[in-house]
């Protein structure tokens, strides 16, 4: 490292191979694979060419977020269903507009990658013979889907930083992203490294700025967490879509978020056994009084809407799919119509679900034959909802205990929440994005299609650290550049970056909170998990004009070290720009209600009778889904040109690979280092 005086700052320089941003599950497998590939390959000290970046070594989705048992989707490893990586892909296919390279590339490492968790510690249970014993889980086929528990993507991230730190490479804590060094253009263009600031060193005339030069740069930052008001997402995950944008970067599927319901006080995902315990629902007014049991407006029975609570166990996604004819879905469109009346929405475990006067009093042996053979499975038939909790998953309860909340004493609140983006920026099969030497792992690849099996993403982020370090290690090699002919083009952004914070000193534009506070809103509203295309036109309007007020008024900040939240909203506004266009995009070319959103229609399909859209006064109705488009992938790119600052186009997906060379022609191959061919 050296300082470098550019600006009037203080600028650390730092050189290295390989720079991975995030220091999740994903960020820190792609840093093992790559010490051990270069290793492998005879390079010395390959600890000193790769570097983690993060804004918070214990903060993102990795470390903060689950559920019941959360779980990790792999090739099943049941001694009595068979399975293989094809079939595994045919899965991850079966929703629409995802690639079948990457969906069999993820099958064939699942193994492979689940082993080298294990190996590194990760608690996975086995039975007395060494099975990894598997259950299902939503879109799942096969029992493929294993856990350790509540933690598991803790546990994930907390064995691979072991890892990370026993091999010597530095982890950078603490270091908030503020630019990508995007130099070049067309097919030369490179993401050249990036730039960070830390908030302890921030002062009155110095932005604690650091540079991070590399030959290859892993965006591993997780998904766009901030981007909604009602999440589940940490209050850590932010993402840097907009920085990832703004360097030249495309994204596909942006529009394909998942939403679920999920604890609002303390964030936690309420699917498995949460549902499977059969707990009671019920609403109260603002001030938690006036409690209702609204199911029972809904449901003809207790058998169906205590059977309904349970199936969102493993039915927990938002399904449009699983709505009509009482399907279990119809409860997240109740939960969310309620809240929209201005009501509260809770879970209580220490009660069992309460009727109306037509209904029969709850009894586990009246519930339909999925719920009642799963309960008794499991032995799961004790008096109330806690009971059943902490016989079948104890741990389930511990979590929320550790975060000041007794289930035995009091209930849950819950709302619809954003809780994954299954699109995200796109890749090839080594997870390259469309700026060579840029890659894209974890969340922040697009992926998934349009649906997913729960669990998938983690062994997506996996299968993605391994194939992007393999690539590194194998085509880009190891050495360190200097960039010593594009340093004028660095020094110049530089320049730029100081001179905008150092503008918002002075500012008289917003505050971040409140931009921040005004995109989360507009994106809950206009692109979750209910959307309609003229609402979603206007607030493509409305975040494009808030990102142009900051672009031309800049940010206000109260004191130098706000200035931490504040290229966050900056680059938060520019995202939501992003996603809404790709939102109104895909609505306008008629795709109904797919994977996690529904599509408002008045010409559409009726919900319910008694379901009332709140700003009509009338049923409400969505339009189904137009599975033509499953055959295309949206794709958008920043066009400072283009309408409403991006690009849209369709993209076909690649198909899945077929062609299976013999043993020797592949190993060939293999050794003329042919498998590393860009072109997919």
């Amino acid at each position: 490292m050296k300082t470098s005086k550019i600006a009037r700052q203080d600028v650390a320089i730092h050189h290295y191979n390989t720079v991975i941003v995030g220091a999740g599950a994903a960020g820190m497998n792609c840093a093992v694979h790559l010490y051990e590939f270069m290793k492998g390959k005879g390079v010395k000290d390959p600890q000193k060419r790769i570097a983690v970046l993060t804004g918070g070594i214990k903060l993102g989705a990795s470390r903060m977020s689950g559920s019941d048992k959360q779980t990790y989707y792999k090739q099943g490893t049941s001694p009595e269903i068979p399975d293989c990586a094809e079939e595994f892909a045919k899965t991850l296919l079966a929703g629409g507009c995802c690639h079948g390279d990457l969906a069999l590339a993820e099958g064939i490492s699942s193994l492979r990658e689940f082993s080298h968790l294990v190996q590194a510690g990760v608690p996975f249970p086995t039975d007395a013979m060494g099975t990894f014993i598997g259950y299902k889980t939503d879109h799942d086929p096969a029992e493929r889907a294993t856990s350790a528990g509540p933690k598991t993507s803790r546990f994930m991230s907390e064995c691979l930083q072991r890892q990370v730190e026993g091999y010597g490479i530095r982890i950078f804590n603490k270091k908030e992203v503020a630019h990508l060094l995007a130099v070049g253009s067309g097919k030369t263009k490179r993401i050249a490294g990036v730039v960070t600031l830390r908030k302890s060193k921030v002062t009155q005339s110095q932005w604690g700025l650091s540079v991070f030069l590399a030959e290859n740069v892993v965006l591993a930052a997780g998904g766009p967490g901030a981007l909604y008001k009602t999440s589940v997402y940490p209050e850590g995950q932010i993402g840097i879509h907009g920085l990832a944008f703004r360097a030249g970067l495309a994204a596909e599927n942006a529009t394909e978020s998942q939403f679920g319901l999920a604890s609002t006080k303390f964030r936690w995902n309420v699917s498995g056994t949460y549902m499977q315990a059969v707990p009671r629902i019920f609403s109260t007014d603002a001030s938690g009084k006036d409690e209702r049991e609204f199911l029972t407006d809904f449901f003809p029975s207790m058998s169906k809407m205590a059977t309904d609570i349970f199936l969102k166990g493993y039915q927990w996604p938002f399904d449009p799919q699983r709505i009509e004819n009482l399907q279990s879905s119809l409860i997240d469109v109740l939960v969310f119509n309620e809240t929209q009346k201005g009501r509260r929405v809770f879970m209580d475990f220490r009660k069992n679900p309460i009727g109306n006067a037509s209904m029969k009093p709850f009894d586990v042996k009246d519930l339909e034959p999925e719920a009642y053979d799963y309960l008794d499975k499991a032995g799961a038939f004790q008096a109330t909802p806690i009971k059943r909790l902490a016989h079948m998953n104890p741990l389930a309860i511990d979590i929320y205990k550790e975060n000041g909340i007794n289930l035995y004493k009091e209930p849950l609140e819950i709302a619809v929440c954003a809780q994954h983006n299954n699109g995200g920026f796109a890749v090839n099969k080594w997870w390259e994005s469309n700026v060579p030497h840029t890659f894209v792992i974890g969340e922040m690849a697009g992926s998934h299609g349009v649906k997913r099996p729960g669990g998938s993403a983690l062994n997506a982020g996996q299968a993605g650290g391994l194939r992007a370090a393999e690539y590194i290690a194998n085509v880009y090699g190891a050495d360190v550049p200097t960039y010593a002919g594009q340093r004028k083009e660095i020094d110049r952004q530089i320049g730029e970056l100081t001179e905008k914070l150092n503008g918002w000193k002075a500012s008289s534009g917003a505050t971040p909170n409140a931009v921040i506070d005004e995109i989360q809103n507009r994106m809950t509203t206009s692109g979750g998990h209910i959307r309609e295309l003229a609402d979603a036109r206007k607030a493509v309007k409305d975040a494009l004009n808030l990102y142009t007020q900051i672009e031309q008024k800049g940010l206000q900040l109260k004191n130098p070290k706000s200035v931490v939240a504040a290229i966050q909203a900056e680059h938060l506004a520019l995202a939501s720009v992003g996603y809404l266009k790709a939102i109104a995009e895909l609505l306008k070319q008629g795709s109904g209600s797919r994977g996690s959103h529904l599509v408002l229609a008045e010409d559409g399909v009726e919900i319910h009778e008694d379901v009332i859209n709140q700003a009509t006064g009338k049923p409400l109705k969505f339009k189904p889904e137009n599975t033509e488009l499953r055959s295309s992938i949206l794709r958008i790119e920043l066009d400072p040109k283009a309408r409403d600052l991006f690009k849209c186009t369709k993209a076909a997906p690649r198909p899945m690979p077929k062609d299976r060379k013999a043993f020797e022609p592949a190993w060939q191959d293999y050794r003329d280092g042919k498998i590393y061919q860009r072109k997919v």
